[in-house]
This record gives structure tokens, sequence and C-alpha cells, in this order.
């Protein structure tokens, strides 16, 4: 089944407006902390059923995405040698080795986003397609590391996020990127390019009001 691209980017744009209201609301944040997981799974299963061909390939880049993105933030808490030294709190639900099964999910949602994003922009050059990418995702994580220290995503040894962990987010992007653009499935889901940008401003609001 593949949903409409407006009742996709409809539910997107209400589920982060909801989301937003709850997070700038104190009294409703702990209930809207608890939500995240679904929240994020959520927003997987649209992007999903929105996508036109859900070929092998798709759910291979779907898989290594997920794979690689929770083993990298594995060693990172277990390790403080990639990112640097941080720890994940309650909100993004259920851990193994002190890191959120829901962590993986989230990279596939901010690397497929964004690729769909350039996709749509008609960023065909690699070169091109990886470093605006790379970039748009290590700004992201900028705005969002204030943020989910606030409500308990994460937090960092002494407070400080170190610039090592920008420059492994912008690598590590870069590389699922590249797997993005070499995969072979149509490109085409505007409704994930609406989740890029949604996501960009929720959280860029939140930072605004941390």
């Amino acid at each position: 089944m593949i949903i409409r691209y407006k009742t996709c980017s409809s539910l997107i744009v209400l589920f982060y407006s909801v989301g937003l209201l709850g997070f700038l609301y104190p009294p409703a944040v702990p209930l809207f902390k608890q939500l995240v997981p679904f929240h994020l799974l959520l927003m997987t299963g649209l992007l999903i059923a929105n996508q036109h061909v859900r070929n092998q390939s798709f759910w291979l880049f779907l898989g290594v995405a997920y794979v690689a993105g929770f083993l990298i933030e594995m060693v990172g808490t277990q390790t403080g040698m990639v990112f640097g030294s941080y720890f994940y709190g309650e909100t993004l639900g259920y851990k193994i080795f002190n890191t959120p099964l829901m962590i993986g999910v989230n990279w596939f949602l901010v690397i497929y986003s964004v690729g769909m994003a350039l996709s749509e922009l008609k960023v065909e050059n690699v070169y091109a397609f990886i470093l605006l990418g790379a970039s748009s995702v290590t700004l992201l994580d900028f705005f969002i590391e204030p943020v989910a220290m606030k409500f308990d995503y994460w937090d960092w040894a002494g407070g400080v996020v170190p610039v090592q962990n920008y420059v492994v987010w912008f690598i590590f992007s870069a590389l699922l990127l590249l797997v993005f653009y070499k995969s072979y499935f149509p490109k085409i889901s505007s409704s994930a390019a609406v989740l890029f940008v949604v996501q960009f401003l929720f959280f860029l609001i939140l930072y605004l009001n941390v």
C-alpha cells in the first residue's frame, strides 16, 4: 500500500506540530517524552508507505542505515572514542548495551529524508549530493544537541558537546548518503523531503527556546 503524498505529508506536519506544542508546554513534557519512540516508528511507517517502489535495494538500504547507525552509537557509548563521551537518557526508550534501539531508526529517518530532499531538488552530482547532505545533517545535529540534553535524549560528559561529535556526524552521514545515492530504488518521496524540513524546524524552534 502506498499512502498519497498529501495524506502522508499532512500527517507528518500534524504530529510534529502537536509534538512541538507538547515540548513547549512544561506540564505536558513528561507525556511527550514517553511518546518519542512511538513517534519515530510512526514516521518510519509513513515514509515506508510513501515509498513508491519497495524493492530489495530499498530494504537493504534501510537495514544498512539502521544497523550501521545503531552500531556506531553503541561503540560510541561504550568507548567514548567515536563522538566523544556521552550517555543516553530514557526518552528514546529501550536500550541494549546502553544504546536505544530507536537510535538506528533515527539515523534511517535523517539520512533517507535528506537524501530524498536532495533528490527532489535534482542534485545529481555525487560530490555535491554528499557535501550538501552531510552539511545539512550536521547542522541539524547542532540544533538537536542542546534540545536532546534538556529532554533526556542523551547527555555529554561535562555538559559540553565536543567538536569531534560534529566531525564524526559529517563523515558518517556522508558515508550513509553515499550508500543512499548508490542504492537502486526510485528516489521519489516528497513526504520524506517534507519530514526533513519539518524535523529541522522542530529542533530549531526548540533550540531557540532552550
